[in-house]
Formats: C-alpha cells, sequence, structure tokens
C-alpha cells in the first residue's frame, strides 16, 4: 500500500512479511531498494519500522553463519530457560521475545544517497521474528524522507 500524502513530500510503503518461526531473519534490503526507487528521492532518509512488540528490525551480513550467532547471542542474554514476569501475568510463554524485541529495536534509519540506500557492501537490512509463536504476518512500514 502506497501513501501519498498532497501535505508533505514523504513517501510511505507498507509490507507484510511472513515468518514461519521464532528465529527467522528475513533480508528485506530488496523491498527498501524497491521503495527508495518508487519514492523518487534521491537524498534524503529512509526509515524501516516494524510494528509489533516481538519483532524487531537491525543490518547485518545476511550469511548463515553471523546470523547464527546473532540468534545465539540473544537467546544468551533472553534466555529461554528463566522466568519472566510477563509470562506469569500473561501465560503466553512469549516474555523473552518481547525483551530481544526491545534490546534490538523496531526501526532503523538508512541515509538515502544517489536513490540508493547507503549500506556497506555486506550490510543488509533485516526483520527478526522473535516471538515464540509461529507463522505471523509482519508488517513493515518504510518511510522515505528527502
Amino acid at each position: 500500500m502506497v501513501s501519498p500524502s498532497p501535505f508533505s513530500t514523504m513517501y510511505q510503503k507498507t509490507i507484510g512479511i511472513t515468518t514461519q518461526r521464532e528465529g527467522d531473519i528475513v533480508d528485506v534490503t530488496p523491498e527498501l531498494r524497491t521503495a527508495v526507487k518508487e519514492s523518487g528521492v534521491k537524498d534524503g532518509l529512509a526509515n524501516i519500522f516494524v510494528t509489533g512488540s516481538t519483532a524487531a528490525v537491525t543490518t547485518i551480513e545476511y550469511e548463515p553463519g553471523v546470523l547464527s550467532d546473532l540468534m545465539r547471542a540473544l537467546s544468551i542474554i533472553a534466555p529461554d530457560t528463566v522466568s519472566y514476569a510477563h509470562d506469569s501475568r500473561w501465560g503466553d510463554g512469549n516474555g523473552r521475545s518481547h525483551v530481544r524485541a526491545s534490546i534490538v529495536g523496531p526501526s532503523l534509519s538508512v541515509p538515502v544517497r544517489s536513490g540508493e540506500p547507503c549500506l556497506g557492501t555486506w550490510q543488509q537490512v533485516v526483520l527478526l521474528e522473535l516471538d515464540v509463536r509461529s507463522g505471523r504476518t509482519r508488517t513493515v512500514v518504510i518511510s522515505i524522507l528527502p
């Protein structure tokens, strides 16, 4: 869905990303590149935001080894072997998911230069599925400002 506003030069696009399980890491760099092209912005800023409190957005080299390392590091920071107050209150078992998502964060800003996102050679933008419940469709909002 594209939402141009007659009162603003901001471009915004919403995409749905389907995940299968906790620990899925989805490369959203192609969607970001497409949104930047569609926006027509040559120099500016792109913001990538995932709605929901059990998913996150970050950059990483999209390579199996480092993806595994990231998930291992998050499991050390917020392990599934400890008790979470959230789980006691709500009984949904995803306290660790909320903690992990909060640490990584729901958004990322990427400069746009010459009509392209300014990313390093080995740097991709990724969505992290951190919820213990499987089969989710995540909403990602990409906003581009000149």
